[in-house]
Parts: C-alpha cells; sequence; structure tokens
C-alpha cells in the first residue's frame, strides 16, 4: 500500500515537472517521443511525435487537439491558445525554461508562435492552478514545452532524424534536421526548421490570407563532468517573413526572435538540497507590421508599426527531501521591456515617417517571486500537495510625456488621462498566491480535490498601450488605450476530479469553479465607472468580477489489442458578473470520438472534431470582442503512419475530409474588405498531408 501512495506521490511530481521528473523523463523518453499522450486529471503530456497530429503550423495550433485547449486563429501562424477561457499571459507559457513575449501588441506572435516544434520533444499542459514553480499568474494553465538531452546508444557518437512534410491546399512544405553528436561527458545538437506556406482555402473554396513562411535554428552545448550534473548552453533564432493576416488590419513582413538559454542541473546533493536546477535566459523580439508592403492599400493612410519585447530572466530552485515528503523552494525573476511606434503617411509616399502613435511607450515590467511546494504522502493511499508564492512587480514607462510627430497625437500620459483621469506613475504590486491539493486512491482511481490563489499583473498592452485614432473628419474615436490604474487580478480556483482504470478502460473528469476579483476586461468606452469617454468606439480597459466554471472529461478503451476507442468533452462558460453579461472569447461546448488501429508496422485512426454552437456572445453594448454568435459544426479527420524500417516511417492523412466550411468561436474577425461574407477567420477546408521521416 506505501508502494501505490509512493507511486501516486512520484506521478504527481512528474505531472509538475520537478526536477525528479527531468530524471525520470530521460529513463522513459522512448515512450514520451514514440507513444500516445500521457494523462493525469488536468495534466497531459503530449509527444511532440504524435501520429494523430497533422502538420502543425506552430505551437499553438499543436494545442488544439488537446481537450480544453481551444486557440485564436488570425491567419496561418501565430494561433493563440486558449484553456479554460482563459489567455494571453493568464498562461504561463516556457519554451525550454525560457518566458518569451510576443513583440505584436494585437497578438499577430504570441509565445507559441516562435515555438520549433521540430526542436522539442514534448509538451506539457497543466490546467489551472496546480503549480507554483513556473512564475506568478497562470490562473488558466501553465504550458511546457520541453527537451530532453540526446542519448547515444550502442556505441555510437551521434543521432540524427531528418524528415519532410507537405500539406496540400496551403501547399504548405517543411523542412527539418536534428543532429546531435557527443559522449558520456558532452554533446552537442544542431536542430534546423523550415515552413513555407501558401494561402488556404476554406471549405466553401474562399481564399483565406494565412501565407508565412518560418525559419528556425537551434545549436545546443551540454556538458556533463559526470552522470549527475549538466550543464547545457543554447542559441536559437526564429525568422518569419511575410505573414499574412486575414483576421487583422496589418500583415507582418518580418518576426524576428533570439534566444540565449544557459541551464545546470546537479542531482547528487548539494548542502541540504537532494538536487538543485539554475536556469538563465534571454530573449529579444524584433516584429514589424504595415498595411501596404503585403497587401493592397485599402485604408487611406499607410501605417507602419516596429515593435520589440526583450525579455531577461532565470530561475533557482531545488528539493529537499523531507522523509518520504519532497519541498521545492526557489526564486525567480523576469523583466521584459517593450517599445512599438505606429508611422503614418500618404498613398503616394514609399513608406510612412510621421510619428503618428507611441503604442508602447517603453513599457517596463520586473517581476521577482519567492516560491515553496511540498510533495507529502499521509497514511497509505493519500497525497497532499502545497504551494506558496509571493511576487514582487514593477512597471513603469519611460516615454509617457513624450510627444508624436503629428499634430493632434498627446502624449502617451496625457492619452491615459483622457480616459481614466490618471497619468503613468510607476507602479508596484506585492502579489500573494498559493494551492492546496489533496488525492486520495480509491478503488481502482485517485480522487483529487484543489483549491488555489493566483494574482496575475496587468500585461503591458492593457497597462500602457496608447493608440491614438481619431477620424479628425468624423470625429469617430477608435483609439485603444490601457489603463495605468489596473489593479490585479486574483483568481480563486475550485477544482474536483476523478482518474479511473481497470481492464481495458480508462477515464477521468474535472469540475473546476473560479471566481475572479479584479478581472481585466477589455472593454469599449461608453462612461462606465472610472472611464471619461462615452463614445463606445473606443478600447480601454477596466476591472470587473467574473466568474468561470466548467467541465472536462475523457475516457479510452481498448477493444483489442490493435484496437482503441476514445472521447472527450470539455464546457467552459464565463460571466461578467459586475455587467450581468457573457465574457467575450469563450469557446462553446467541444467534443472528440477517435478511433485508433495498430499493429505490426501499421497505424490507422480517425477522429470527429466537433463544436457546439455558441449562443453566449458578449454582443448587445459589449466589448467588441465577439463578432457573432458562431454556428456548430462537426469535422472527420484521417492519420496513419507506416514504419518502412526500424528507423524510418511514413505519416499522412486527411484533415476535414468533407471540406467543412468553419470556424471556431475564438477566431479573429476577417476585416478583408473582398470578403465580406467570412465574418470570423475560417478554417481550412480539406487538407491531405504527408510527412516521413528518417532516423539514424
Amino acid at each position: 500500500m506505501r508502494l501505490r501512495a509512493l507511486s501516486l506521490a512520484i506521478g504527481s511530481l512528474l505531472a509538475t515537472s520537478c526536477l525528479h521528473a527531468e530524471e525520470q523523463v530521460e529513463k522513459l523518453g522512448e515512450i514520451y517521443v514514440e507513444g500516445k499522450a500521457e494523462t493525469t486529471p488536468a495534466v497531459t503530456r503530449t509527444p511532440v511525435d504524435d501520429s494523430s497530429q497533422g502538420l502543425p503550423a506552430d505551437g499553438g495550433d499543436f494545442l488544439r487537439d488537446i481537450n480544453g485547449v481551444s486557440g485564436i486563429r488570425m491567419g496561418g501562424h501565430g494561433i493563440d491558445p486558449v484553456i479554460r477561457g482563459q489567455s494571453q499571459n493568464r498562461l504561463n507559457i516556457i519554451l525550454d525554461g525560457a518566458y518569451i513575449h510576443g513583440g505584436c501588441p494585437n497578438r499577430m506572435d504570441p509565445p507559441t508562435a516562435y515555438s520549433a516544434l521540430e526542436s522539442y520533444d514534448s509538451v506539457t499542459v497543466i490546467k489551472g492552478s496546480q503549480t507554483v514553480i513556473y512564475g506568478g499568474g497562470g490562473s488558466g494553465g501553465t504550458v511546457l514545452f520541453e527537451r530532453q538531452p540526446p542519448r547515444f546508444k550502442d556505441g555510437k557518437s551521434y543521432v540524427g532524424e531528418v524528415d519532410a512534410g507537405y500539406k496540400g491546399n496551403s501547399k504548405t512544405k517543411e523542412f527539418s534536421a536534428d543532429i546531435a553528436a557527443g559522449s558520456e561527458t558532452g554533446y552537442i545538437r544542431g536542430v534546423l526548421g523550415y515552413k513555407d506556406a501558401d494561402n488556404y482555402e476554406d471549405g466553401d473554396g474562399n481564399e483565406v490570407r494565412s501565407a508565412y513562411e518560418n525559419r528556425s535554428g537551434n545549436l545546443i552545448l551540454g556538458y556533463m563532468p559526470d552522470q549527475d550534473k549538466r550543464l547545457e548552453l543554447n542559441f536559437e533564432a526564429t525568422r518569419e517573413d511575410d505573414t499574412l493576416f486575414a483576421g487583422a488590419g496589418m500583415d507582418s513582413p518580418k518576426s524576428d526572435a533570439d534566444n540565449i538559454r544557459f541551464k545546470y542541473q546537479q542531482s547528487d546533493g548539494l548542502g541540504p538540497f537532494a538536487g538543485i536546477k539554475a536556469e538563465i535566459y534571454s530573449s529579444q523580439v524584433d516584429h514589424l507590421m504595415d498595411n501596404f508592403s503585403l497587401r493592397e492599400l485599402s485604408a487611406p493612410m499607410l501605417m507602419e508599426v516596429p515593435a520589440t519585447s526583450d525579455t531577461a530572466g532565470g530561475r533557482l530552485y531545488g528539493d529537499i527531501m523531507l522523509g518520504g515528503s519532497n519541498l521545492t523552494i526557489g526564486i525567480d525573476y523576469q523583466n521584459n521591456e517593450r517599445d512599438a511606434d505606429r508611422f503614418s503617411g500618404m498613398p503616394m509616399m514609399a513608406e510612412p515617417t510621421t510619428l503618428q502613435s507611441i503604442m508602447w511607450p517603453g513599457a517596463e515590467l520586473e517581476q521577482t517571486g519567492l516560491f515553496a511546494e511540498l510533495a507529502m504522502p499521509v497514511g497509505e493511499e493519500n497525497l497532499l500537495k502545497l504551494g506558496l508564492r509571493y511576487d514582487r512587480v514593477d512597471a513603469s514607462i519611460s516615454r509617457g510625456d513624450e510627444k508624436p510627430d503629428l499634430g493632434p497625437s498627446p502624449t502617451p500620459n496625457d492619452l491615459y488621462a483622457a480616459y481614466y483621469a490618471e497619468t503613468s506613475d510607476e507602479q508596484a504590486e506585492d502579489n500573494v498566491g498559493g494551492f492546496i491539493h489533496y488525492e486520495h486512491m480509491l478503488g481502482d482511481g485517485s480522487l483529487f480535490a484543489g483549491f488555489s490563489r493566483s494574482v496575475r499583473t496587468a500585461d503591458a498592452t492593457e497597462r500602457y498601450l496608447a493608440s491614438f485614432s481619431r477620424n479628425m473628419m468624423t470625429g469617430m474615436d477608435f483609439s485603444w488605450v490601457g489603463n495605468p490604474e489596473l489593479e490585479a487580478e486574483k483568481h480563486h480556483q475550485l477544482e474536483v476530479g476523478y482518474k479511473w482504470q481497470n481492464a481495458g478502460l480508462d477515464t477521468d473528469i474535472t469540475l473546476y469553479y473560479n471566481d475572479v476579483s479584479d478581472y481585466i476586461l477589455r472593454d469599449k468606452a461608453r462612461g462606465q465607472d472610472g472611464i471619461l469617454v462615452a463614445n463606445g468606439t473606443a478600447n480601454i480597459y477596466r476591472n470587473v468580477d467574473a466568474e468561470f466554471y466548467g467541465v472536462e472529461w475523457q475516457a479510452g478503451y481498448r477493444l483489442s489489442n490493435s484496437l482503441k476507442t476514445s472521447a472527450s468533452l470539455a464546457y467552459v462558460r464565463a460571466d461578467n458578473s459586475t455587467d450581468d453579461r457573457p465574457i467575450a472569447q469563450i469557446a462553446p461546448l467541444e467534443a472528440t470520438v477517435s478511433l485508433d488501429y495498430a499493429s505490426g508496422d501499421w497505424e490507422l485512426g480517425g477522429s470527429v472534431r466537433a463544436n457546439a454552437k455558441q449562443t453566449r456572445a458578449d454582443l448587445e453594448n459589449g466589448s467588441g470582442q465577439d463578432v457573432q454568435e458562431t454556428p456548430g459544426w462537426g469535422v472527420i479527420d484521417l492519420h496513419g503512419r507506416y514504419a518502412l524500417s526500424n528507423n524510418s516511417s511514413i505519416r499522412f492523412g486527411v484533415d476535414n475530409l468533407l471540406d467543412k466550411r468553419f470556424a471556431y468561436h475564438v477566431n479573429r474577425a476577417n476585416v478583408d474588405p473582398f470578403n465580406p461574407e467570412a465574418i470570423q477567420v475560417n478554417e481550412p477546408g480539406r487538407e491531405v498531408w504527408l510527412r516521413g521521416s528518417v532516423k539514424f
């Protein structure tokens, strides 16, 4: 019985990726890379090389196949993930230990846009607030894109994999190579990736602006003086060119990211610690968007926005073994600086040169956190987990009093004062969060319950955006203005669930409720409390109270040694309780049913994806973020894999087999003036895809 309790404790530590989890992943690496997704309630670890996946454009596209995860499409690249109705920095998205914050105020490039999937081994999704290790906030969940060190077998000093793929409809071509060489004491690994996609057609044959070109490269150097210590240095570059967006008034001619990561891990003990881990990272994003270089100009003026987002930080934490319990304590730090300017010019000009708005006026957010997390067996069949976190947040801008060149354009501080009667001073927050989580072995399964408090600070856009946009002829105001006086969000979540496995059946269910004080709402200016403008067109931010609640269920049943069926459901409801209206951009009831066959060299499978109609849209006198009540839909996907040899395979499939026209409710509005019928950015129509892989 104690063995079962110990197994439960180890499983929980694996789910939250503590230090010893990495050692277990290294031992079981082939299972994660070659096998299917492994799950515990509200935690999913999926191998990147999952045969059911087609050719995802980026990490956000990959995540949409996980139950309870949706994604906002604006074009062919840059899918912005949504977990339990929460997105943006309500999710902690960490790429191999590093935070990367995008350079677009309109989120053309969320962090997942820079996740070169060919360089990762697995993706772990931790829904809700179940850990304090990975930064403050994260009320919706934590997503970990994870790499493991190369493993050299049979006396070989090298290992590698080359992949090539093609997807019809968008004529996507992709290629990647992952090659490593080394020995027991060190290694060098290089990963290259290339993707090129044209516009795709939706199910009605309408062309959707979605083309992009993406190139990525990784150089990883590792040194292991003995089997218990590892140092790793990683240089990564991502280059994205000519990215088109049907759901935005601009496209992105370029979006570049450069990242440096350093890691040190020691597992043989250091002082009171059974193991320690240190991570340091630096990320620089250079993003450009405009409305003229990649599309026919439909606006009265040329517009161009160069933007930068620089993030630096690190994390140091270690495990202390207290009898049968494990205590993880640590400290982390993150600093993000963002600048964005909008230039305008007459249509006959080669490029705009007049500074019209200072959109991110040197916005800086600095966050320092202290955390502790304890996993402790209780009795024979129970596990108690506790976490506590403190964050100090300092926010400021350096260009608040800078005047743009265009005469009518105000300074950022004048713009804030016009909408909120406040200018931007330095802001400081002391945020405290934590959780308690209890698991009990019950029959052939485990029952768990948890309560958490997480505090999310306003991001640079919510706090400091200063986009002045007013038609001088009509007086129409389309400004988009951050609120320096926003309070931090306070999420109080209750979660219960059960996981059961017996014979060929496994199932789990999770129910959750999230009461949010000071939810940060993007809204239209209608003279609400604290809002001085009442034109109904300008975009502002304010605090409201909100409630989120929902259910997630999934099950699998093995019909025979080679045949398995599975199903899943996810539903979330979100209410703005201050104004008694729905929160915008919430996915409706989602369901998936699949059947998979595996025997010998063959894997074959199919699935039905379906969304119910979303009738709870925030439309009348709403925030402007929902564009319609979205019709329900269902599509059929087929996939397969054939092993040509022990070291080579071919994957193939068809997505949206019946060529149905459909869109996720959370997709952006289509702003293409030449395609007015497409209210939301539609998903691709039928897509046939093929991918070959050779390992050596």
